[in-house]
């Protein structure tokens, strides 16, 4: 069996260079994977094209990418948590591509499935439906949208192993196995790395087949996006 590991979140990142399409997992601030974006902030690429359900906040996440003006195009659902995104956005420095969530998730899904397209009503009517194929089935019509793939996924996982299966754990699970799908080159950082055969074969919601890289992160702040507390 494949050994797919590497030492660390620098030597996977490696090869990444600017231009490069990247995938982020992650819902919100909950499951992004932490020590890749920490190591991508060291080489200071740029032009980068992420997709992402979001934007992360102003100095956690993907709102790091933003501050250090290494994003050129932005592909997200949501994006309110990040002044930064939003001055960019107005001032015309960013290109933006907002996406319905389930259309980007289901762009996502697509292109890990190799379906090149699919018809969705969501966005009919709106600005989202500008320039796209607009088609009638069942008397309802329908957007034509194009599947999303990226040059490299980059997810964070709660536990793996050195043949690359992975288990998500809560809402990590989200957007996290989808872009493990679609990206070129997917590479896995994970909480606890384990030998191949360790897992349960029933658990596993990642099969190793769609991970290249895999290594297990130092550390993990798992900051929380709004704390909500009652009394």
């Amino acid at each position: 069996m494949i050994n797919k590991t590497v030492l660390n979140a620098e030597d996977a990142v490696a090869d990444i260079q600017d231009g490069a399409t990247l995938m982020m997992g992650g819902f919100g601030l909950s499951g992004i994977p932490e020590n890749c974006i920490a190591a991508l902030l060291k080489r200071k690429i740029q032009n980068l094209t992420i997709v992402s359900n979001n934007a992360g906040v102003d100095d956690f996440g993907i709102g790091l990418f933003l501050k250090e003006r290494m994003v050129k195009k932005m592909i997200s659902s949501y994006v309110g948590e990040n002044e930064e995104f939003e001055r960019q956005l107005l001032n015309g420095e960013l290109e933006v591509e907002l996406i319905p969530q389930g259309t980007l998730a289901e762009r996502i899904r697509a292109g890990g499935a190799g379906i090149p397209a699919f018809f969705t009503p969501a966005g009919v009517g709106t600005e989202v439906a500008e320039g796209k194929e607009i088609r009638e089935f069942d008397g309802k019509h329908f957007l034509l949208e194009r599947a999303l793939y990226a040059d490299f996924a980059l997810v964070k996982a709660w536990k793996g192993d050195t043949a690359g299966n992975l288990i998500f754990k809560g809402t990590a699970r989200n957007f996290n196995p989808l872009m493990a799908t679609a990206g070129k080159i997917t590479i896995a950082e994970v909480e606890e790395l384990v030998p191949a055969g360790s897992l349960d074969p029933n658990a596993i919601h990642t099969p190793g087949i769609y991970v290249q890289r895999i290594f297990k992160g130092d550390s993990y702040e798992k900051r929380i996006e709004q704390r909500t507390v009652s009394v």
